[in-house]
C-alpha cells in the first residue's frame, strides 16, 4: 500500500532515473523533464514540460507513455520512430500497456504531472523512450489511443550515484 505519510520526500530527494525530453524539429521548442522515484511497491512519476503547442485557447491535452524503443531517432515522416510502440510487456490492449500514462494538461505551453503506477519498476523502464504527443490519448482506440504524431521524445536513464 502506497504511504502518504511519505510523499513530501519525493520532492526533497533524487529520482532513481530521469528523462530528458527534446522537441522534434518541427516542435523544438518542446522541452521535458521525467523523473521516476522508486517506492517499495510502486513508481512515483513527475513530470515538467515546456514549449507544447497551444491551441486556440491557451491550453492542450497531450498523449504522454513509455515506448518499448531505446532510441529517439527517425526519418521525416516520423522523426522518433525508433521509439517503437507501448511498453506493453504483458500484451495487454491499451490503455492497459505498462507504458500508458496520464495525458499531460497544458496551460500556456507548461504542464506538470505527478502520480503513481505499479505498471512497471525502475529497472523494467531503463532504456526505454518516453514519449510526448501532439493530441490526447482516447483511452480507446488500438492499438496506442490515437494520440496523434510524436512531439518529444526522451531516453530514460538510471541517475548516477
Amino acid at each position: 500500500m502506497f504511504n502518504y505519510e511519505n510523499f513530501g520526500h519525493i520532492f526533497t530527494s533524487y529520482p532513481a532515473a530521469f528523462a530528458v525530453i527534446n522537441g522534434s524539429e518541427k516542435y523544438p521548442n518542446v522541452y521535458a523533464r521525467v523523473q521516476f522515484y522508486q517506492q517499495p511497491d510502486s513508481v512515483i512519476v513527475v513530470t515538467q514540460a515546456q514549449g507544447l503547442p497551444e491551441n486556440q485557447y491557451g491550453s492542450g491535452v497531450f498523449g504522454f507513455h513509455i515506448h518499448s524503443g531505446a532510441s529517439c531517432s527517425g526519418d521525416e515522416t516520423d522523426p522518433f520512430k525508433n521509439a517503437l510502440t507501448h511498453y506493453n510487456p504483458k500484451g495487454y490492449p491499451h490503455p492497459y500497456h505498462a507504458g500508458d500514462m496520464p495525458p499531460l494538461f497544458g496551460e500556456n505551453g507548461e504542464a506538470f504531472s505527478a502520480f503513481m503506477t505499479k505498471r512497471f519498476t525502475i529497472e523494467e523502464i531503463i532504456g526505454k523512450t518516453v514519449i510526448i504527443h501532439s493530441m490526447p490519448d482516447d483511452f480507446t482506440t488500438q492499438p496506442a489511443g490515437n494520440s496523434g504524431e510524436k512531439i518529444g521524445c526522451g531516453i530514460i536513464r538510471k541517475k548516477q550515484s
